[in-house]
C-alpha cells in the first residue's frame, strides 16, 4: 500500500523527503493521467498545503513564481510584457480546468520535449529554486532539464519556484506553437522569443528558443546573433534561413515527421520576430 503525505509546512515536506523519495503532486495534470486504469504503487507527497508556494511576487528584480502556482495564476499576474509570452502558453494550456490546476513548475519538472512553458522560461533567462533539508540550490532552465522527462532534481529536492530576472520595460516577448488544432493539443512544434530594443531602435537583446523539435528546447544562436545590433524590423526576420535551425533534432511520429517539424521550427521563429519588431 502507498503511503500519501500532505504536508503543511516546508520543512516537513523537505524532512519526509531527506528521508525516502515520494512521487510529488501539486496541480496533477500530469501524474493523474499516466496513472489511470491502476493503481498508485509509488508514496505520494501533496504538496498543495504549503500556501507559501502560490503567490506569484517580485522583489529585488526578480520575478518569483513559486511551485503552486498555476496556469490561470501566470496569466493574471501583473507582469511586464516580455512575460506575454508565457501568459500565451498559459492560455493554450489544456482547458480552463487544466489552466486553473496545472502549475508552471509542475510542467518543468515533467520535462517533457513538447511542454510549452519550457521554451519561454528559457527565453526569459529563468532559473530553478531547488530546496533540500541541507539547503537551497539555483540552476538555469536549460541546465535543469536535460532529456525527455529528464530533470537533474535529486530525490531529497523539491523545486520551490522559478525565478526570473526582472526583463525591461522595453523587452517585448511571442510564442507560437503548431498543432493539431487550436487548443487541447500537443505541440508539434514551438517557438518562444524575447526582443528587447533600445530607445534608439536598435536591437540590444534577444532570445528565441524551440520546443518539441529535440529532446529539451534548443535555442537558436544563429537567429539571436543576427538581430542584436540592427535596427529594429518585422523585416529581419526574413533573413533566417534552414541553417539557422541546424542544431534541432526532431523526430518522426503520430504528429509529424522530423522534416516537417524542422520546416515548421524555421516558419514559426520567422513569424515570432516578426511579431514581437511590428
Amino acid at each position: 500500500m502507498a503511503d500519501y503525505l500532505r504536508p503543511t509546512s516546508l520543512d516537513e515536506a523537505l524532512a519526509a523527503l531527506s528521508d525516502r523519495p515520494w512521487t510529488m503532486l501539486a496541480g496533477g495534470t500530469d501524474v493523474y493521467p499516466a496513472t489511470v486504469g491502476r493503481a498508485i504503487t509509488a508514496d505520494v507527497m501533496d504538496v498543495t498545503g504549503l500556501p507559501s508556494l502560490r503567490t506569484i511576487s517580485v522583489d529585488d528584480g526578480v520575478v518569483r513564481i513559486p511551485a503552486l502556482a498555476t496556469w490561470t495564476d501566470v496569466v493574471r499576474a501583473d507582469l511586464p510584457p516580455a512575460f506575454d509570452g508565457l501568459k500565451a502558453a498559459a492560455r493554450s494550456i489544456g482547458g480552463v480546468q487544466i489552466q486553473n490546476r496545472g502549475t508552471l513548475a509542475g510542467n518543468l519538472c515533467n520535462a517533457s520535449p513538447a511542454a510549452d512553458g519550457l521554451p519561454n522560461l528559457m527565453a526569459l533567462d529563468a532559473r530553478v529554486e531547488l530546496s533540500s533539508a541541507s539547503g537551497r540550490r539555483e540552476m538555469a532552465v536549460g541546465e535543469f532539464v536535460v532529456g525527455n522527462r529528464r530533470t537533474v532534481r535529486r530525490p531529497d529536492e523539491l523545486v520551490t519556484a522559478i525565478l526570473v530576472p526582472l526583463p525591461s520595460r522595453s523587452a517585448r516577448s511571442a510564442f507560437l506553437k503548431l498543432g493539431s488544432r487550436a487548443y487541447l493539443v500537443i505541440s508539434i512544434a514551438s517557438v518562444a522569443t524575447v526582443v528587447d530594443v533600445g530607445s534608439d531602435g536598435v536591437v540590444v537583446a534577444a532570445r528565441i528558443v524551440v520546443g518539441a523539435c529535440s529532446e529539451v528546447p534548443t535555442r537558436i544562436l544563429p537567429a539571436e546573433a543576427q538581430l542584436v545590433g540592427e535596427a529594429g524590423s518585422p523585416s529581419l526576420a526574413e533573413a533566417f534561413e534552414p541553417a539557422d535551425v541546424a542544431d534541432l533534432a526532431p523526430i518522426d511520429d503520430v504528429r509529424g515527421t522530423a522534416a516537417y517539424r524542422r520546416d515548421v521550427a524555421l516558419t514559426l521563429v520567422r513569424r515570432a520576430v516578426a511579431e514581437v519588431l511590428a
